[in-house]
């Protein structure tokens, strides 16, 4: 009988886990919400104030002068810092929730296709993980939020449902915002390569820092501000 320890691993086993830790994420930013605007309102500047010690901890590992450093920290107060305000100024807490679910599905589905079918990675010298199976997987995760979020509104506006073509134009957008997560990911693993580290911290054991939680979430919080600030500014609390 061969020994159980030497049994390979499969390749997607921790999926659940990847997917229940979505899962809590959502429910802490929906209990946050729940309990009042200035919890969540300190709960996001919290985060954010965690990322940039993060984030400024990679920067101190390999930037080559003090001009340099201070661009960086510059621009991580910037990247950072705007992506809080957004989740500030968004009055919509189905919004709110819906820029969340879009980040945990692109990575939990991205994950699940990566790990499952594998294939050609992206850019392997930046993040040997990422395959382009990942990335479509990713999309789907992406679309199936949207297409949550469509749901819902055609159900609290008494529509029974809207034309699936109505559905299928969210691909577009569900393409955009998963690459837009990716491009986060991808953002901070060059920077962890270049600090020569593997987690921004190790402060959730078996999952890295919190800059590990919110690389995919900064640019698309990011996105969804611009988009909203063209298309729906009322939508803000400007």
């Amino acid at each position: 009988m061969a020994d159980a320890e030497l049994t390979p691993k499969p390749r997607n086993a921790d999926l659940p886990v990847r997917f229940a830790s979505g899962a809590v994420m959502i429910a802490i930013a929906g209990i946050a919400m729940w309990l009042g605007v200035w919890v969540f309102d300190a709960f996001v500047v919290l985060v954010a104030a965690y990322t940039f010690y993060e984030f400024a901890g990679l920067v101190r590992r390999f930037a080559r002068s003090g001009g340099s450093a201070l661009a960086w920290l510059v621009f991580g107060a910037l990247y950072i810092g705007l992506a809080a305000c957004v989740l500030i100024l968004v009055e919509s807490k189905i919004v709110l929730l819906v820029i969340i679910a879009v980040v945990v599905l692109v990575d939990s589905f991205a994950y699940a296709f990566g790990r499952t079918i594998g294939g050609p990675k992206i850019a392997p010298r930046i993040s040997p993980s990422k395959t382009w199976a990942g990335l479509f997987g990713g999309i789907v995760g992406a679309t199936l939020a949207l297409i949550g979020y469509y749901a819902f509104g055609a159900a609290h506006h008494g529509v029974a449902s809207y034309p699936v073509s109505e559905y299928v134009m969210l691909v577009l957008p569900g393409i955009l915002l998963a690459v837009v997560a990716q491009s986060g990911d991808f953002f901070e693993s060059w920077m962890k390569r270049r600090a020569g580290v593997k987690d921004s911290s190790n402060l959730i054991p078996g999952h890295g820092g919190v800059f590990d939680r919110t690389d995919g979430l900064i640019p698309v919080t990011l996105a969804f501000g611009a988009a909203m600030l063209i298309l729906a500014p009322h939508q803000l609390s400007l």
